[in-house]
């Protein structure tokens, strides 16, 4: 089968992307470990020591950020529904999010260690129905909200991928409702057509 005119775009573009090209050049997994980095940088979430759960890893930009910065002091798990090519320093589960045995897995993996950062850059495949995708996409970013406000230690952060759209701001009001601090953040790695943000819950609530 041919490549549709938009797949073709969308390979010139990201061959083309500077982000692309500079994760190349500094071995990173993906373009999107410099959304994190950029985040980190200006909110401090990641610091040696650590404990810091990634979910929806793969290809492992973000856990690749996160292990190097944490350290052997620190843990990081990964999980995600694709394979994710061993990295130094994080321990990977494969399995489906929403699967309880899956869930049960990645909490025995924390041996009873407080978390101090849970990170979701997870996102559903997209079907091309923008009302289908929208509700898929705040249905996972409600679970991994519920992960980190139930493991996330007193002083822990949560860092959550969204897309702006039906349940955006309903989504907002619950964080909020979580976590003293809301802020959004949209990292120049992240493409201005794209209606992904980047929310960040700090001092999480009783």
């Amino acid at each position: 089968m041919k490549p549709s005119k938009t797949s073709k775009q969308w390979m010139r573009e990201h061959i083309n992307d500077p982000f692309v090209q500079q994760a190349q050049k500094e071995g990173y997994r993906s373009r999107a470990a410099y959304k994190l980095l950029e985040i980190n940088a200006r909110d401090h979430l990641l610091k040696p020591g650590l404990v810091v759960v990634d979910l929806g890893a793969t290809p492992g930009g973000w856990c690749q950020v996160a292990a190097a910065i944490v350290g052997s002091a620190g843990k990081v798990v990964a999980l995600d529904l694709l394979p994710l090519e061993p990295l130094r320093g994080v321990e990977f589960i494969q399995g489906d999010f929403r699967d309880e045995a899956v869930l049960a897995k990645l909490e025995a993996s924390l041996q009873n260690k407080p978390v101090g950062l849970v990170i979701s850059d997870m996102a559903p495949n997209f079907s091309g129905v923008g009302s289908v995708d929208q509700d898929r996409a705040m249905y996972l970013a409600e679970l991994a909200m519920e992960f980190a406000f139930e493991h996330l230690n007193p002083e822990g952060s949560f860092l959550v991928k969204v897309f702006q759209g039906t349940g955006f701001e309903d989504y907002m009001k619950l964080l909020r409702s979580r976590f003293a601090k809301v802020v959004a953040r949209k990292p120049k790695a992240s493409r201005d057509r794209s209606s992904e943000v980047y929310l960040l819950g700090t001092g999480k609530l009783e």
